[in-house]
C-alpha cells in the first residue's frame, strides 16, 4: 500500500453508514490522515462520527449547529495548518460517496506534481447519468462564469479539489460560509492568476442526487451574486457616469447660453466627457475592480480603450446601416451593448488586473 502525502477533508451533514465504508476504502488506499467535519448533524448520526474517530482514527471537528459547507472547509483547513506541517496539502471530497477513491488518488497525484495550482476533479455533464436540473444548472453557471469572470473552468461546483499548502492560507480567509465559498475560491484563483489544473473524474449521481444539501434557490442566488457582483458594480458605475456626463452637458449649455450653438455644444461635450470619464476611471479602479496597478499606466490604457471603443462603435454602426439597413439608433444600441461587455472584460483583464 502506497502512503498518500496529503490529508483528506470531508465536510458532512447527516451522513449514513456509507460514509464509514467510504472512509474504509480511502484508508485501504493509503490515505492515513482524514479530517471529517460534523456540520451540525442530527443525534442519530453521531454514532457514525464516533465510529470514524474511534475505529478509523479520523480527526472529527464538531459544529454544534449547521454552519455551512464553507465554514466546515475553513475550520478543517485551519486544523490542517496547525497539525499537518509535513503534508503537501489537502484533498476535499463530498461525504455522499460521489467521488470514487480512484479519482481521489488521481487528484492527490496531481497535487503532488503541481504545488502552486488548484486541482479540480471535473465531471462530464453530457453524461446520461446527470439529472437534467444538475446538467442545466452546472452548464449555465459554467457559461456565466466564463463570460463575466473568465478562466476555463469545466466544473464550477465540484467538491473534489486538491489544494496545496501554498494556497490554503489564501483560501482560508475568503468570503463565504456555505456552498458559495467554493465559487469564491474559483473567482480568487482566476483574479489572482492562480493556475487551475483539471482532472477528469467519474460522473456519479446517486438516487438522482437526492442526498445533496444544495438548495437550488437559496444557494444558487448566493453563488450568482458572487459571479455578478463585479459586473453589476460596473453597470452602476457606467450609468452614474452617463448621468454625470448628461447633467454636466445640460448645465454647461445653460451657462453658455449667450455663446453660439457650435461653441456651446463643443465646450459642453468636451468638459462633460472629461469629467465623467475621470469619474468612471476612478470608480472602476477603486470600487469595481479594486486595482492596485500603477495609476498612470492604468489611466493611459483606459483612455486608449475609450478611443478604440468610440471608433469601433462609429464604424460598426456605419457598416451595420450600410449592409443591414434599419435605424441607426437601434443598430447603435445593439453594437454598443456588445462593446459594453467587451469593454468590461478588457478592463478586468488588461487595464485593472
Amino acid at each position: 500500500m502506497i502512503k498518500q502525502n496529503c490529508v483528506i477533508v470531508i465536510p458532512s451533514l447527516n451522513p449514513d453508514v456509507k460514509l464509514i465504508t467510504y472512509v474504509e476504502e480511502l484508508k485501504a488506499k493509503g490515505f492515513e490522515d482524514i479530517i471529517v467535519v460534523d456540520d451540525g448533524s442530527c443525534d442519530e448520526c453521531k454514532k457514525i462520527f464516533t465510529t470514524l474517530n474511534e475505529q478509523f482514527g479520523c480527526k472529527v471537528i464538531v459544529h454544534a449547529v449547521n454552519m455551512g459547507k464553507g465554514r466546515a472547509l475553513k475550520n478543517a483547513f485551519n486544523f490542517y495548518l496547525n497539525n499537518y506541517s509535513d503534508k503537501e496539502g489537502v484533498v476535499t471530497v463530498d461525504s455522499d460517496g460521489q467521488h470514487v477513491v480512484s479519482d481521489v488518488i488521481s487528484v492527490c497525484n496531481e497535487l503532488h506534481k503541481y504545488q502552486q495550482s488548484l486541482i479540480l476533479g471535473v465531471r462530464d455533464f453530457n453524461s446520461e447519468v446527470v439529472p437534467f436540473k444538475s446538467r442545466f444548472g452546472n452548464k449555465m453557471t459554467i457559461i456565466v462564469m466564463k463570460v463575466l469572470i473568465g478562466g476555463h473552468i469545466s466544473d464550477t461546483q465540484t467538491g473534489l479539489r486538491g489544494i496545496p499548502n501554498s494556497l490554503i492560507k489564501k483560501y482560508l480567509t475568503l468570503y463565504g460560509e456555505r456552498f458559495e465559498y467554493e465559487t469564491t475560491m474559483l473567482i480568487e484563483s482566476i483574479n489572482q492568476q492562480i493556475p487551475v489544473k483539471e482532472v477528469k473524474i467519474t460522473t456519479v449521481y446517486i438516487d438522482n442526487n437526492s442526498e445533496t444539501h444544495f438548495n437550488p434557490i437559496k444557494d444558487s442566488i448566493a453563488i450568482y451574486k458572487l459571479i455578478f457582483a463585479s459586473f453589476l458594480k460596473y453597470v452602476v458605475a457606467s450609468l452614474s457616469s452617463f448621468l454625470i456626463d448628461y447633467g454636466l452637458f445640460i448645465v454647461i449649455l445653460g451657462a453658455l447660453s449667450k455663446s453660439s450653438d457650435e461653441k456651446r455644444i463643443l465646450i459642453a461635450t468636451i468638459v462633460a466627457r472629461i469629467v465623467s470619464s475621470l469619474y468612471n476611471f476612478v470608480i472602476n479602479r477603486n470600487a469595481v475592480f479594486r486595482s492596485k496597478n500603477n495609476i498612470n499606466i492604468s489611466m493611459a490604457k483606459y483612455y486608449v480603450l475609450c478611443i478604440c471603443q468610440m471608433m469601433c462603435s462609429a464604424y460598426m454602426v456605419l457598416i451595420g446601416v450600410k449592409f443591414c439597413g434599419g435605424h441607426e439608433s437601434v443598430i447603435k444600441l445593439i453594437i454598443d451593448s456588445g462593446l459594453f461587455i467587451i469593454s468590461y472584460q478588457i478592463q478586468r483583464k488588461w487595464i485593472f488586473r
